[in-house]
């Protein structure tokens, strides 16, 4: 074992609870499934006010921006608390994509036209999100960057982008370096994704100006660095989704009467919810494994991650599936929010690599030969 592996802490601190205690209080009061479905068949599932506040209110923008930089300085074991109780409300706000893969696209540029967006990212004054399909995963080759027609003037499009309506700015990727966009220059075409509360949209730019924060070579591997971040964390959303349909469905089966006992107390749903749970401690384990990896830059990080990666994903689906199965014919309606768990869940398998892609990292990683 390794110094850093024996050095991991799995446990919350204190600080950690009571930034996840302010976070669920907000979301409790702004962020109930009732809203969240109505601003989802909206169209507009982003919600303003709720992002002030977490933004800048808790100041959880800013957690990973260095605090010379007008952030907390924190690290990513605390953006992991946040992530898990998003996860916890499928809370539609681009926190993900604006507050872990932008910051550590920007944190690996080193500039300082980075360091002003970074001020105003943490400021919650902000929205970046970067130009990337959300099915990018780590460890693949990034997509064909967009053409630099000259003086930084941007032209190509990028498919399945999240968040990109929520977006002041886009990062781009293009063949001269990376570059920010305002998203007011680019041309939106919205995608309808499986989960309302995460948009898609295609952007397209042509001859669109922006604003150099990189060399090429520096902007692939900041951007190869917050892919892998960005997979490390997304465990932790998925945690919380877990977490949440587990809860709900003990609660429903233990209020819920047939032939005149709990339906929790048949030994077959007993069976089902046990084993659920222990497959959502066991995802706790290794999304806090990821999160703890990341902070401390350890070298086992990128292997730490995939095992997270190719763990929680399916937990989060399945924990889903349960939740809606087990509530019977309540889970099937539209206004029972466990279908908006299961298409978070379903779309979250596919973010930033899909399990198949995670575990052929960890057989990568750990030198397991593919079988012939």
């Amino acid at each position: 074992m390794t110094a850093s592996r024996a050095s991991l802490d799995l446990l919350y601190s204190d600080t950690e609870e009571e930034l996840r205690s302010a976070v669920r209080a907000l979301l409790a009061d702004h962020c109930a499934p009732a809203t969240v479905l109505a601003r989802a068949e909206s169209g507009r599932p982003h919600d303003p006010a709720l992002w002030r506040t977490l933004a800048s209110g808790i100041g959880a923008a800013g957690l990973l921006v260095p605090e010379k930089l007008g952030g907390a300085g924190a690290s990513h074991r605390e953006a992991a608390v946040v992530l898990e109780e998003l996860g916890r409300a499928v809370a539609p706000v681009p926190y993900l994509t604006g507050c872990v893969l932008a910051t550590e696209i920007l944190l690996g540029c080193d500039t300082p036209e980075a360091a002003d967006l970074l001020r105003a990212l943490a400021a919650g004054q902000q929205v970046c999100v970067p130009a990337l399909p959300l099915t990018q995963a780590p460890g693949t080759p990034l997509p064909q960057p967009l053409r630099d027609t000259g003086g930084g003037a941007l032209t190509g499009t990028v498919t399945s982008v999240a968040d990109a309506t929520a977006a002041d700015v886009l990062l781009v990727l293009a063949d001269t370096g990376l570059y920010a966009v305002p998203a007011a220059g680019a041309r939106l075409t919205g995608a309808v994704p499986l989960d309302l509360t995460r948009p898609l949209a295609t952007v397209t730019l042509d001859g669109t100006p922006g604003t150099r924060l990189a060399d090429p070579a520096t902007a692939r591997a900041a951007v190869a660095g917050a892919l892998l971040s960005g997979a490390g964390l997304l465990a932790s959303e998925q945690l919380g989704l877990a977490e949440w349909c587990l809860t709900e469905t003990v609660a429903h089966v233990r209020g819920r009467h047939q032939f005149n006992r709990p339906v929790g107390s048949f030994q077959a749903l007993k069976h089902r919810l046990a084993r659920l749970w222990l497959d959502v401690a066991s995802a706790r384990a290794a999304a806090r494994a990821a999160a703890d990896a990341l902070a401390t830059a350890s070298p086992d990080a990128p292997l730490t991650v995939a095992v997270a990666q190719a763990y929680c994903s399916g937990v989060a689906v399945r924990a889903a599936e349960e939740c809606v199965q087990l509530h019977g014919g309540i889970g099937m309606t539209w206004e029972h929010p466990a279908h908006l768990y299961l298409k978070r869940a379903k779309c979250d398998s596919l973010a930033l690599g899909t399990t198949g892609h995670h575990l052929g990292l960890v057989a990568d990683f750990a030198e397991l030969p593919a079988p012939d």
